[in-house]
């Protein structure tokens, strides 16, 4: 068996990658990571993951024919790349395929808590009528803060502008005259001051050392009464029992979260709190922006096992062992 897919996965692409190879699809084995050991270590050739299976150094030792991981999706938290490059094995990813479904989710979000819209529906459901108690407001003209402006949070910027939007942005990679935010028109500030600033604040920053709990109780104290918080990308870079403890007092005017710190969550406050929007990590899941993932993901873990380069790549293009 040359490639192993240890999450659930599926679409004219796979099965055009069966007909060149000999292709396991196993979607609940990244549960098991002694089965996951020992399948790697009967000479799996290629490994496809999502973002459930933990890719660790010693899960690495026992994979000794393997030459390429496709993580399908564009965080790389859950592989040791380290040590994956240690070896040789080429990590291919897809940077960009589903940057335009999150985009899409976000702008989403930011109408849905603006017009209360999911609490007036089960409140209509339930058998009411109260139009006055869920008057919300208008997105023209306020201010949306972007923590990231890479791919997604490019993309949601200039979806958030064509509705009239301001825009501001932290990021420690760019500043305010780089092309990208002058093409978007976003002042580049201090993570700080883009809090103070903002009426809707979403976040698009990769889990890394300097992001987890970035925004913290002191950082959230920062936001406006009247603000809201969006964030799709990963659950780790907030205090989620700040943000509870900021909610309950009205320090903010709702949230909207698609990740958590802990997937699934445990029970929690959130769950019943009105002014909150609670999704199972879904941003990236579109049939298109699947079919783009899994297009581009097979593609290369093909063209590697071909001895071609991979064209999306987070170390290098082909197997250093």
């Amino acid at each position: 068996m040359e490639i192993l897919i240890s999450e659930a996965m599926g679409g004219e692409s796979l099965d055009r990658l069966r007909e060149s190879f000999a292709v396991a699809c196993e979607p609940e084995l990244w549960r098991d990571p002694v089965g996951l050991r020992e399948r790697l270590a009967s000479g799996v050739r290629a490994l496809i993951v999502r973002n459930q299976t933990r890719v660790t150094r010693e899960l690495l030792d026992a994979a000794g024919q393997l030459e390429v991981i496709g993580r399908a999706g564009v965080g790389l938290e859950n592989i040791d790349l380290t040590a994956a490059s240690e070896r040789g094995i080429v990590v291919a990813w897809t940077p960009e395929q589903n940057a335009n479904s999150v985009a899409e989710l976000t702008v989403g979000l930011i109408l849905a808590l603006a017009r209360h819209i999911p609490a007036a529906d089960r409140d209509t459901r339930a058998g009411h009528w109260n139009r006055h108690r869920f008057t919300g407001i208008e997105i023209l003209g306020k201010t949306l803060g972007v923590i990231g402006l890479g791919r997604i949070g490019a993309a949601t910027a200039a979806k958030a502008r064509a509705l009239g939007m301001e825009i501001v942005a932290y990021d420690p990679l760019l500043d305010s005259d780089s092309l990208r935010a002058l093409e978007l028109r976003a002042r580049i500030l201090p993570l700080e001051e883009l809090l103070a600033v903002s009426d809707v604040v979403t976040c698009h920053l990769p889990a890394t050392s300097a992001t987890v709990g970035l925004l913290d109780a002191a950082r959230l104290s920062l936001l406006k009464p009247t603000a809201y918080l969006i964030n799709t990308s990963r659950g780790t870079i907030l205090d989620e029992a700040a943000l509870i403890d900021l909610l309950g007092r009205r320090g903010i005017a709702g949230a909207a979260l698609d990740v958590r710190a802990e997937e699934p969550p445990a029970p929690s406050p959130l769950s019943a709190m009105e002014n909150v929007i609670l999704l199972p990590h879904i941003a990236a899941f579109t049939t298109e922006g699947q079919r783009r993932v899994v297009t581009a993901v097979c593609r290369d873990v093909a063209a590697v096992l071909r001895g071609e380069p991979a064209r999306f790549f987070a170390n290098f293009p082909l197997p250093r062992r």
